[in-house]
């Protein structure tokens, strides 16, 4: 049942939430803080109620390694579509996140994301994906966090971790911000491992120590992907017993 739910609840949001976007729009052309702000609230509501729905309890770990008052570039594992749903109904201000190209695709789905500031990547594409990471440079240095999953797409495999691709962390290098590792244990768990069926689970959700480009050493900024790379799997490893 749990399945009917969520696609009920996702399929009439996009439907009757289609005059707040138009509202969202033209608030958007008076005053965009506005419009940011309230998008924010209103997705994080939609992503709290599909969490409620879909049975998902959640424990968080090292919350108040998120700075409250600054952009971050968030870095996690990718196991699920719920690691989205799971971290964006968390996030504390404005952030973006950077997705496949053919999620843009999706109707209404994709006007809700560009309010978000979501950038979308066409992984076959290198020029385009220079010109992904500008712009999320130039989101930080407005004041938007940015999210990205550097496995390059959801690892449905029987290894843990696949290979990160480490080009986003230019992101934190050159627009100034920290990055925020995350690890998420168990997020396949509720749909992927169990297709199509939506189980009840219990996963793990823990925010890193920041890890700032700018006070490493010439060496160990050199070496910035493994470090990143390496916290993530130590923190999910050792959370792999607390489910």
């Amino acid at each position: 049942m749990r399945i009917i739910f969520v696609a009920l609840f996702v399929s009439l949001f996009l439907i009757l939430t289609i005059p707040l976007m138009i509202a969202e729009w033209i608030i958007g052309k008076f005053n965009q803080n506005l419009k940011d702000r309230s998008s924010i609230k209103i997705v994080q509501w939609a992503f709290h109620c599909v969490l409620f729905l879909s049975g998902t309890k959640i424990t968080v770990i090292g919350e108040e390694n998120v700075p409250k008052d600054e952009p971050v570039l968030y870095i996690g594992n990718h196991r699920s579509y719920f690691d989205v749903v799971i971290t964006y109904a968390r996030v504390p201000g404005l952030c973006g996140y950077i997705s496949k190209k053919e999620i843009e695709r999706i109707p209404l789905l994709n006007v809700w994301m560009r309010y978000l500031h979501c950038l979308f990547l066409d992984r076959n594409n290198i020029k385009e994906g220079l010109a992904v990471i500008l712009a999320a440079i130039n989101k930080v240095k407005a004041g938007i966090s940015i999210c990205v999953f550097p496995e390059g797409t959801r690892n449905d495999s029987s290894e843990d971790f696949l290979p990160f691709h480490g080009g986003s962390l230019k992101i934190a290098e050159k627009g100034g911000c920290a990055i925020i590792p995350m690890a998420l244990n168990h997020t396949d768990d509720i749909f992927e491992a169990h297709l199509p069926w939506i189980h009840k689970t219990h996963i793990v959700l823990e925010y890193c120590k920041p890890i700032y480009p700018k006070d490493l050493s010439r060496e160990e900024r050199k070496k910035l992907s493994d470090i990143v790379e390496n916290v993530i799997k130590e923190t999910y490893y050792k959370n792999q017993a607390l489910v």
